[in-house]
């Protein structure tokens, strides 16, 4: 019996969203600019992703975008395409459940004003909740500089640090030691259900140690996301009986539903030493859905062009070793969720298509497709019955 790898490079997109002037993004394009970048660079060199480009990542880019991709110009071996969204978000939850099959039926609330961000009914619940007088932040931050900025005050007071960005997020930073992580984790969940009535997409708790000077983030974090819509594709596949994995922060995002065992580890190194393991562990027409994050949470919001480079070049060698395993009958499928152009104004994501490269299902092109679509071709796959709106690719 065949399995099906769905395995999305978190905000790895390829530019030429229809829509994007719509967000503000027309012109975005993570791949095509990272690329450009490494080529005009002496001292790092060309971006080098030979086994990803001999998949179609450089055709896939070229379909969505027509933007020039120095580098990547391998002849295809494998099935690629580039898939548009049509949720109105440019987010995680709204990107992954779209690739589920589930496209978001509703807007998201952002908060829009960077200093204070927050109502103030809203502030007075987290306090509330914290048993504290205040909250530190209220504001539009990235998560390293925000505990920079507030750490040592948040020591002194024992105020949480709150914040939030593009998104539609609410994030809640404490330290691990002096606030507690099972306070933190307890105050998010007891705040989620307020923040999800209002539409509002994820609390994310944020945890760190360290002192004044020396705080970094732990990989505690825990994202408490609004459940789908309408049953996913780990619902479809669970439904029929098969076995699901969830690879990194898969979980979070689907609140766990559909999904038969978790796969968690601090980096994304550890992450596919847990897809290692699932090539020869996972079962016959079971289903494995990984998430690898750091592109996204290390490289494109810090604005980090070779950062986000040399993490491309580490996955594109895992991916090297990862393909000859490939069983008879399996199919991987390599995407995003949105794209978060690292050479882009701001510090958030961008709209932009995504590249869907499948291996195991022959060669040639796929054209311009859904996100929907992937969902539909892992159930056809599979053989399981598909409940979204989406076609088969292949």
């Amino acid at each position: 019996m065949s399995r099906a790898f769905l395995v999305v490079m978190d905000s790895v997109g390829c530019g030429g969203a229809p829509d994007a002037a719509a967000f503000g993004d027309a012109g975005a394009n993570t791949l095509a600019h990272i690329a450009q970048v490494c080529a005009a660079d002496r001292t790092e060199g060309p971006l080098r992703l030979p086994h990803l480009d001999r998949l179609g990542l450089g055709a896939a880019i070229a379909l969505a975008s027509g933007d020039a991709v120095p580098g990547l110009g391998a002849v295809p071996t494998a099935r690629w395409g580039a898939a548009t969204e049509v949720s109105n978000g440019k987010d995680t939850p709204s990107g992954h459940w779209e690739l589920a099959g589930v496209p978001v039926p509703w807007d998201w609330t952002y908060f829009r004003d960077e200093v204070p961000a927050f109502p103030e009914a809203l502030v007075a619940r987290v306090c509330a909740l914290a048993g504290v007088k205040g909250i530190l932040g209220n504001c539009h931050a990235s998560g390293v500089p925000i505990i920079d900025a507030f750490g040592a005050d948040h020591l002194r007071t024992g105020w949480p640090i709150c914040y939030t960005s593009a998104d539609s997020v609410f994030q809640i930073a404490a330290h691990e030691g002096a606030f507690g992580l099972d306070r933190l984790l307890l105050l998010c969940a007891d705040l989620a259900p307020t923040l999800h009535a209002m539409m509002v997409g994820r609390v994310i708790a944020r945890p760190f140690v360290g002192e004044p000077g020396a705080f970094h983030r732990t990989a505690n974090r825990h994202d408490f996301a609004i459940a789908p819509p309408a049953p996913t594709l780990l619902d479809w596949v669970a439904g029929a009986g098969r076995a699901t994995h969830a690879v990194g922060k898969i979980g979070d995002i689907f609140s766990m539903q559909g999904i038969g065992r978790l796969h968690k580890g601090p980096t994304d190194a550890d992450l596919f030493d847990h897809l290692d393991g699932l090539m020869a562990g996972a079962e016959d027409g079971s289903l494995t859905f990984a998430n690898f994050v750091e592109f996204d949470s290390l490289y494109g919001h810090r604005r980090d062009v070779m950062g986000y480079a040399r993490a491309l070049e580490w996955f594109d060698g895992r991916v090297g070793a990862l393909l000859p395993r490939l069983r008879p009958g399996d199919l991987m499928i390599f995407t995003a969720d949105h794209g978060n152009d690292p050479t882009w104004r701001g510090t958030d994501h961008t709209r932009e298509r995504v590249p869907v490269l499948i291996a195991g299902a022959g060669v040639g092109p796929l054209g311009l497709c859904g996100f929907v679509d992937v969902a539909a071709t892992i159930a056809a796959h599979l053989g399981v019955p598909a409940q979204g709106t989406g076609r088969s690719l292949l």
